[in-house]
């Protein structure tokens, strides 16, 4: 019973039917008979497990194709000639042998893929084509991308991009969708805000109502190819008001706190009640920055 034991590279690449016509006139010098499996055998050392074939098969995406088409040229004409004669198995060993060493320089001069760019993603141009298994092997990263964090102050604009390491397909679908008031990364708690080409998302004024969790998943030929998660978070006009506020107090303290020298001319009979009276006088920094204060409370009391 004839049997085809190996699978890989030459596999993928030549016919079965090819394959038992290349085989069929192989005969073991040593007992002078025909042994098909034996050539099997034969094939999956030279071309199954060989490394330098296999690494010769990795190539771009769309270029299997052509590996076929060398594959081709070097064993079809094997395929022809050993099919009408027998030839012992040295003369196997020979041409299957040269075949796979041309195979290996033409395949090896075929485009590779540009590689896959952590962390995530469905990267078609990053797929590598494996002879083993006769598929492409993808880049196996979640389509799910970490998130990022940003914080904008209320009323002030902001904008989130849809931007990823590796290529997008020209015709790529964006569609961006918002979770209101939570940091997730589940699905089903977002919902549509714009489907369309566009990466960018901007808010021209933010508000409250706008913080919470931005999903912008990228669609190619309506298969999803990667998901981008921002998490935006919104400061209140009374906390920004604060801060500012904060910060001029501090400055006005440190300023207020430095002692100025005696004016030039001044008596140095004076006593200490009367010089430490002088020393604690407000500067005319503090007395600006308090002001400033002051004016402040009235604008944001008005609106």
């Amino acid at each position: 019973m004839i049997s085809r034991v190996f699978t890989g590279c030459f596999q993928c690449l030549v016919d079965a039917d090819d394959s038992l016509r290349l085989c069929w006139g192989h005969i073991l010098s040593k007992y002078g008979i025909r042994n098909v499996d034996s050539c099997f055998r034969t094939i999956d050392r030279i071309f199954n497990t060989d490394q330098n074939v296999i690494q010769a098969g990795r190539v771009g995406g769309g270029y299997d194709r052509q590996l076929r088409d060398i594959m081709h040229a070097e064993i079809m004409p094997l395929v022809e000639e050993f099919d009408t004669k027998m030839n012992p198995d040295s003369v196997y060993e020979e041409r299957l042998q040269t075949a796979a060493n041309n195979f290996i320089a033409a395949a090896s001069k075929l485009p590779r893929a540009s590689g896959c760019f952590p962390p995530c993603g469905f990267q078609v141009s990053g797929a590598v084509y494996n002879c083993l298994t006769c598929q492409y092997d993808s880049c196996e990263y979640p389509l799910d991308c970490p998130m990022s964090d940003f914080t904008v102050g209320e009323n002030n604009s902001t904008e989130m991009r849809c931007d990823v390491q590796f290529p997008l397909p020209s015709q790529a679908e964006i569609v961006w969708r918002f979770a209101s008031k939570v940091k997730t990364q589940q699905v089903d708690q977002f919902k549509m805000v714009t489907v369309g080409a566009d990466r960018l998302y901007s808010i021209p004024s933010a508000r409250l109502h706008h913080q919470g969790t931005y999903q912008c998943e990228v669609f190619s030929q309506q298969r999803s190819i990667v998901r981008i998660y921002h998490h935006l978070t919104v400061i209140p006009q009374v906390l920004v008001a604060q801060a500012k506020l904060q910060g001029i107090f501090d400055t006005a303290l440190l300023l207020g706190g430095q002692i100025a020298p005696l004016p030039a001319g001044l008596p140095r009979d004076l006593g200490p009640t009367r010089l430490s009276g002088l020393q604690q006088l407000p500067s005319p920094s503090l007395l600006a920055a308090c002001l400033s204060v002051l004016l402040l409370l009235l604008f944001l009391s008005l609106g």
